[in-house]
């Protein structure tokens, strides 16, 4: 069966917050333009945006996402090591009742995708961290369960590694604006993160960021380091 989907918070809080497109009817978009900037490629057909990764069972409309096509974020992946050897990841409990995510949002006009998860990062948990170098990695698609066919999410993340401290000693953490609430959290590995937050919080991973993060914390962690303005 098609399904035709748009949450009614996109039509009414959404354009009134800024976070959803005002245009009802994607054909009246200019899609070249969209098409230039995309992150990652897609088609256009019959005026209607593809999601280069469809089906994704909502064939129509925008699902709970406000942005016709490609929505560009960014991520900020933040680690640290305790004394035992231990690896911990800053992450934010989303106020949407969808899960556990790593610290990030919209990229803004006019901004790097670096400085936006950085900004967003600040924004979310409290976290400022002058002078490191962020490792900027490619954007990557993210299977978000508020996508549809028409509107989809693409990250960009941005990782930092802080060395090894006590535990006691890492940086504060205070969830705001998005975020229910930030913690450190376990994260040896995906499923010694995924444990930790049921058992610590009864959570779950956010499902967009689950591959991501099985990926990165499969990786080895990535060493500190100092640099300048990512903006």
């Amino acid at each position: 069966m098609t399904r035709t989907y748009t949450h009614p918070d996109v039509f009414d809080k959404g354009v009134r917050e800024g976070w959803a497109d005002p245009i009802a009817d994607p054909a009246l978009i200019d899609w070249a333009i969209r098409q230039a900037e995309a992150a990652i490629p897609f088609r256009v057909v019959d005026g209607r945006p593809v999601n280069p990764h469809a089906p994704t069972g909502i064939r129509y409309g925008r699902n709970e996402l406000g942005h016709w096509g490609e929505q560009l974020a960014a991520d900020a992946v933040v680690t640290a090591t305790d004394q035992d050897g231990r690896r911990w990841l800053a992450m934010v409990e989303r106020r949407d009742g969808h899960g556990w995510a790593l610290p990030g949002g919209y990229v803004e006009a006019g901004e790097s995708a670096a400085y936006a998860a950085i900004r967003e990062l600040a924004e979310e948990t409290g976290l400022t961290l002058p002078g490191v170098t962020w490792q900027v990695l490619p954007a990557r698609y993210v299977p978000d369960p508020r996508a549809s066919d028409e509107a989809w999410m693409v990250t960009v993340p941005a990782r930092v590694h802080l060395g090894t401290n006590r535990r006691e000693a890492f940086p504060a953490l205070a969830g705001a604006d998005d975020a229910k609430r930030a913690a450190w959290v376990r994260a040896d590995t995906v499923t010694i993160l995924a444990d930790y937050l049921h058992a610590t919080y009864r959570g779950v991973i956010f499902a967009a960021h689950q591959a991501m993060l099985t990926e990165f914390l499969t990786a080895a962690a990535v060493a500190p380091g100092r640099g300048g303005d990512p903006r």
